[in-house]
């Protein structure tokens, strides 16, 4: 239950930084796997942002709309769609990044010196345990 509580508190504040940018939360999920990723798989992209087909999709379908990624075929398989970031939809993603800095420094503000840094290490090694483990 903390760890859901703290997902609710820190998505409730990356919520408030996006909706004057005009996305939601999972739009900038699906983006920050865009950009740190480049081109991805549509599978590829649900499973990294947790989502399954259907909503992945939806996210996909939204972005496009937006003008923020297109989907493009993959060679070599012709069901695949690779999905692509677009400028616009960078320049949406560092415009999120500017926003939601100094709200995420609030969520952490009561945390002493090196407390912030000792959360994400924490949480990071939890995420993502050795061997890749679930």
């Amino acid at each position: 239950m903390l760890l859901r509580r703290a997902h609710w508190r820190a998505a409730a504040v990356m919520t408030e930084a996006l909706r004057p940018l005009g996305i939601e939360l999972r739009h900038f999920a699906a983006l920050i796997v865009l950009v740190d990723r480049g081109a991805t798989v549509q599978r590829d992209l649900a499973a990294a942002t947790g989502s399954d087909k259907a909503g992945i999709m939806r996210v996909v379908d939204d972005l496009e709309r937006m003008g923020l990624a297109v989907r493009k075929a993959v060679p070599g398989d012709r069901r695949a769609r690779a999905v692509e970031i677009t400028p616009k939809g960078v320049e949406l993603f560092d415009a999120a990044h500017v926003a939601a800095e100094p709200l995420a420094e609030r969520l952490v503000a009561d945390l002493g010196p090196g407390e912030p840094e000792r959360l994400r290490d924490l949480l990071t090694r939890f995420a993502y345990p050795p061997g890749g483990e679930a």
